[in-house]
């Protein structure tokens, strides 16, 4: 398995085209890596939409978590339960 970082939103799509991720994984508090714009714009790019994303969120957090799945994150999960499944994501994104 290997991992890559990206922190801002050039990089991020930059690496999308460039490696074909099965999954990307956002920081949704991240104010560098702009997720909410981010994600929209993996979803309008007709090469990159169908990466599966995740996003990981302080659970109260509901107006951050309603913008990521409006901007079309596949999954958004509480921080704490990412932080626990952190390997159990991980396996199941080269499945």
């Amino acid at each position: 398995m290997d991992l890559t970082f990206a922190r801002t939103p050039d990089a991020i799509v930059a690496q999308a085209r460039e490696l074909k991720p099965s999954l990307i994984i956002f920081d949704l508090n991240s104010a560098k890596a702009d997720p909410i714009n981010t994600l929209a714009a993996l979803r309008h790019d007709p090469e990159l939409s169908g990466i599966r994303t995740l996003g990981f969120v302080s659970h109260v957090d509901a107006a951050t978590i309603q913008a990521a799945r409006q901007a079309g994150c596949d999954e958004v999960i509480a921080r704490s339960a990412f932080a626990g499944n952190l390997a159990a994501i991980l396996n199941s994104s080269n499945a």
